[in-house]
């Protein structure tokens, strides 16, 4: 590994241009200098392609691949084929960077010769700002076996104690906010799998891809910040096949464990990973235009279908809020009205 390694930062856009410049800014003036901005147009029907352009006529290290429309994995997966660093990392194009990010990840990479550098970030909506972190220790380096038993496993889902904070449970699963040997990605094929076919692309591609990882480095920093007032997001939008994707997202999770022969402690989380699945299909459902009656039947059939049982009755419920514990006692007996009371009091404390 050279002393001062390429960086390829890959930025997939679509219908941005209110988000871009700020993005384009935090990643043209990092400290860092030896990077490439793989910037991947994905069919953007505004003016993002414009601003690109611009900035690209600035600076020569913004590359532009334009394409065919093929969502956030394919635009992802474009952006890869085209890399040439010795390290990968992912921005989405309405979030953006600290400008000291690519330079202290680098630098945690090369001391301790990782694989995999993960922090955390700050979700941003307006005025209000809230930390989302990884892990609550500080600056931590994983050695092989805790990268399959802390991190890979827990990519799988929350298990145990770590049940106490559910709402952090994403705060892992990103594939941005993390900083990966790139020879990794490329000599073991890790590829994202469409979003629009799993309905959320990013777990199952660090679980792929951590499979492979010797040690890891958690910085205790939150270098990223994901725009949450991005009224033009898919999480905005009601999503019909939401329901089904995730099934396929479980059913890849499950092959995972069972091609690779891990034990009961992958197969716990995944489960739980199931049951805390009733937040964002209940969210989901919220966002739904029908009427109370319609929602609460769409929850019925939800909270009652088989795999989700199972998963509600195997829930480890001694370690969640009280509140969470509510919900999910709701969710295992069948009581869709409760549920559907508290999807009210969650949207509306999210909104």
């Amino acid at each position: 590994m050279p002393d001062n390694p390429l960086i390829s930062i890959i930025v997939p856009v679509y219908n941005v241009e209110d988000y871009l410049t700020k993005c384009l800014d935090s990643l043209v003036n990092q400290t860092y200098k030896n990077i490439e901005i793989i910037c991947v147009n994905d069919e953007s029907p505004d003016d993002s392609y414009v601003i690109l352009d611009k900035y690209a006529k600035l600076d020569k290290r913004i590359k532009i691949i334009n394409q065919k429309n093929q969502g956030l994995s394919g635009a992802r997966n474009t952006g890869m084929k085209n890399a040439s660093g010795d390290y990968v990392m992912f921005v989405d194009s309405d979030d953006w960077i600290d400008l000291n990010t690519c330079e202290s990840a680098v630098n945690a990479a090369l001391k301790n010769s990782a694989d995999l550098v993960m922090w955390s970030y700050t979700r941003e909506s307006g005025e209000r700002s809230l930390e989302k972190l990884m892990f609550w220790d500080d600056n931590t380096v994983f050695e092989a076996d805790r990268v399959k038993n802390t991190i890979n496993r827990r990519l799988c889902g929350l298990l145990g104690e770590e049940l106490s904070r559910p709402d952090y449970a994403n705060a892992i699963e990103t594939a941005w906010g993390k900083l990966y040997r790139f020879s990794l990605i490329k000599d073991n094929n890790v590829e994202f799998i469409s979003e629009r076919t799993i309905g959320t692309e990013d777990a199952l591609f660090n679980i792929y891809a951590t499979k492979y990882v010797n040690r890891a480095v958690y910085l205790k920093k939150s270098f990223n910040h994901y725009r949450k007032n991005n009224n033009t997001s898919l999480t905005s939008n009601y999503k019909s096949k939401l329901f089904k994707q995730w099934q396929c997202l479980f059913d890849h999770i499950q092959a995972y464990i069972d091609e690779n022969n891990l034990g009961d402690s992958f197969r716990q989380s995944l489960s739980n990973r199931i049951a805390l699945s009733l937040v964002g299909l209940g969210l989901n459902v919220m966002q739904a235009d029908c009427s109370g009656k319609q929602k609460r039947k769409m929850l019925k059939d939800i909270i009652t279908y088989d795999r989700n049982k199972k998963a509600y009755r195997a829930l480890q419920f001694g370690f969640l809020p009280i509140h969470w514990k509510v919900f999910f006692w709701g969710a295992k007996h069948g009581l869709s009205f409760i549920v559907y009371m508290l999807l009210i009091v969650m949207k509306k404390i999210i909104n």
